[in-house]
């Protein structure tokens, strides 16, 4: 028979993996008595682990949510995955969790085999990050926002719009949404009648939240769409509208959802809205795509094409001059 304490540390193992197990099936992988296991499963109970037991033919434990937090088993992949995870939280978008992420990682990292400190420090020094990191959201304001959105109930909150100035919105929230540079939250807008995404770091919630409501199916039944076809070019200074002499299916895998929206014209054309954070970058994009385009809006984006035509123009010249008189 095992030693009491790796007994322990099995039986734990053993009802993390599995939402619920009967006491004959843990003594038979304990090779133990059903009474033993009864014994360790108050063991456990003792130690912090909240376990549920039902008597009965469908009786059984299953291991459920305490008041504290005891100790966690983890195996080798979740281990490697919980300390990357601590590493990208410590330096990301949410502000206040900098610190504990950081004490988190320290204390998981102390207690790592050196197996597994071997594939962590692989991985940290073989990969780096280009991701760019939007304006910085305060946690409490994502979690008040969540916890909103999970109980179904109205929330009103200051909003400060794009030019500063700050409203009042009373909303229906449905989702937060990530997009690797900045969270937003879709929402229903009571007074507007109508699905908004709004910046989280906009947000400054008023509490108590408001009465409950029946939630709405998000638009084209996809949040997460919803909102980076709505981003796509609103998250940039400058915005412009462009048809592109090339039917939908021929641009679709070349335009993300944050690269813009794109929409069917006609059978050889598209309009796409988009943006960026100058006009020599939107030049640019446009170019990358390959097909012909006319600039609908705005004038400046056409202006500065105009200026690049010419300097295009003039190096193209140039070359041809240096090439005859070679």
């Amino acid at each position: 028979m095992l030693e009491t304490s790796v007994r322990l540390l099995r039986l734990l193992s053993l009802l993390q993996v599995r939402r619920e197990w009967s006491g004959a099936e843990l003594a038979d992988r304990l090779e133990v008595s059903t009474r033993t296991v009864r014994n360790d499963i108050e063991r456990l109970r003792i130690m912090g682990y909240e376990v549920d037991s039902a008597t009965g033919p469908a009786g059984g434990y299953r291991l459920g949510a305490g008041s504290t937090l005891p100790p966690l088993l983890l195996d080798d992949d979740e281990a490697v995955a919980v300390v990357l995870g601590l590493r990208a939280a410590a330096a990301g978008s949410v502000t206040g969790i900098e610190e504990t992420s950081l004490r988190a990682l320290a204390k998981l990292e102390r207690t790592l085999p050196s197996r597994l400190r071997h594939r962590v420090d692989a991985l940290r020094s073989a990969t780096a990050s280009a991701a760019s990191v939007g304006a910085r959201v305060d946690a409490s304001t994502l979690t008040e926002v969540a916890a909103a959105a999970h109980r179904h109930e109205q929330l009103r909150f200051d909003y400060a719009g794009h030019d500063g100035a700050s409203s009042v919105r009373t909303v229906e929230p449905h989702q937060l949404v990530y997009t690797g540079r900045r969270w937003y939250l879709l929402a229903w807008d009571v007074d507007r009648g109508d699905w908004r995404t709004f910046r989280a770091d906009r947000i400054r919630p008023r509490i108590p939240t408001g009465p409950r409501f029946a939630p709405r199916e998000p638009p084209g039944g996809d949040a997460v769409a919803h909102v980076l076809r709505g981003v796509g070019s609103q998250a940039y200074r400058h915005q412009a509208r462009v048809r592109l002499d090339a039917p939908i299916d021929a641009v679709t895998d070349k335009i993300t959802a944050m690269g813009g929206l794109v929409t069917v014209l006609d059978d050889g054309s598209c309009l796409l809205q988009t943006g960026g954070d100058s006009w020599h970058d939107l030049a640019g994009y446009l170019g990358s795509l390959g097909v012909g385009f006319e600039v609908l809006d705005p004038p400046e984006l056409r202006t500065h094409l105009r200026d690049l035509s010419e300097r295009y123009a003039a190096a193209a010249a140039h070359a041809s001059g240096d090439a005859e008189a070679g």
